[in-house]
Formats: C-alpha cells, structure tokens, sequence
C-alpha cells in the first residue's frame, strides 16, 4: 500500500467519524490528506468507494480472525457437539480487537461504526452485503449446528437481534454515560465483551416464545449460505 493511499485512508476515516459520511465532502478529505483530487480518484474511484475501502481495511482482517477461531473450533469440536459460546467468542472477540486496539482502528473506528449506524440509509448494509454474505453464512451453518434445536425462521431474528446488540456494543459507552452507568467498570473493553457474549449465548439459548410455527402468513427471510454447504 503505498504511503498517499494510506494517507487518505486515515484522513478519511477521522474525518468520516468525526463529521459523518454525508457531512465529509472530497474537498475536506483531500485538505487532510495533503493530496490533490487526482489522487482520490485514481485509487478508489469514488466518495462511496473510499468509505467502502476505509471500512474494508479494519473489517476484513477481524474476519480473517473470526473464520480462524471458527474453523479452529469447529476442528476441536470433530463429530461432536459445536458449543454455542465458542460460536459466539470467535464472532465477538476478533470484532472487539479491532474495535478497542489503537492499532487496529480503535476509537477512531468505534465513532465511524456510530456514525454510518446514526446516518442509517443503505450504506453499511450495501458494503456487508456485497463482502461479508460468506461470513454469514459461515456463522449462520455453525450456529445452526450448535443450535440444531432452533427452527430457520427462529434463528434467523435472533442473528439479526444478536448482530445490532453486538454493532451497540462496539460502539463504546459514550452514548450512554450522559444516563450516568451504574457500574465504575463499564469503559473497560474486556468487561462490555464478557457482558456481551454472555447476553448473546442466553438470547440464543432463551426457550421458543412460540410453538415452533411462524405466525400465521409469516415468511421469515433466508440466512446465507455458507459457500459449498448443501441446500
């Protein structure tokens, strides 16, 4: 990577944290970055394809670390039981180390995350569907394993809910300290995980709130595939 296209990925993604992505044009972007719009252009194209970049660069490689504990877990586990909880820590933990280590993205990261979820419109689900659907659909094979019990519709709403509750919780507890928190520890980053997984595994685990049947005319959306896996 060269050192100009580094420098307008960091420009950017202060910049996109700190004002948003609707409220961040090129021109402050390439003021930050000391480059000329040229430079923008000819390595990402577009306003939209530099944010993809920008997101892609912390993402991709937490889920590189997510599908190594995933695979590594799976190979523990042989023909037996897949546990849920180490379903859940190689989901959680790879996203929390790029979330709090400086070195990764840290705060910086966390307040974009806050940002694209506040400015809501298509933009993070159109990047996530486009680059992260196998991912998914690998999640979605392992929990289904671990979860045999739970019928498709089931597990697909408690994926959806289980991913917000982990998107919010990436997001920091600046949001919330104006309620004032009830607890002196609730910044620490490995305490808000250990929180988060253990929410996750009992939402998981809550019994059924129906008989196992759909409401009535109720279609529940398909989760992906995992890549290769029998339909």
């Amino acid at each position: 990577m060269t050192e100009t296209r580094e420098r307008i990925l960091d420009a950017a993604e202060r910049l996109f944290a700190q004002q948003g992505y609707s409220g961040t044009s090129l021109r402050t972007i390439i003021a930050e970055a000391q480059v000329n719009l040229a430079a923008v252009h000819y390595y990402f194209g577009s306003k939209g394809a530099l944010l993809e970049a920008v997101f892609l660069r912390r993402a991709e490689p937490a889920n590189q670390e997510r599908l190594m504990l995933l695979e590594r877990f799976e190979r523990e586990a042989g023909d037996g039981a897949l546990e849920l909880e180490k379903v859940i820590e190689a989901f959680v933990v790879p996203a929390f180390h790029t979330a709090y280590d400086p070195a990764r993205g840290g705060p910086v990261f966390q307040s974009l995350m806050g940002r694209l979820y506040a400015e809501g419109g298509d933009i993070l689900p159109r990047i996530v569907a486009t680059h992260f659907l196998p991912l998914l659909g690998r999640f979605a094979s392992a929990l289904a394993r671990a979860l045999p019990e739970l019928p498709p519709d089931e597990l697909f709403w408690r994926v959806h809910f289980a991913m917000g509750a982990t998107a919010q919780a990436l997001r920091g507890s600046k949001d919330w300290e104006i309620f004032g928190s009830p607890s002196r520890n609730w910044a620490g980053s490995e305490l808000i995980m250990q929180r988060l997984m253990a929410f996750l595994v009992a939402a998981f685990r809550a019994p059924l709130f129906y008989a196992g049947e759909a409401s009535a005319g109720e279609s529940a959306p398909v989760l992906p595939r995992a890549v290769g896996q029998a339909k």
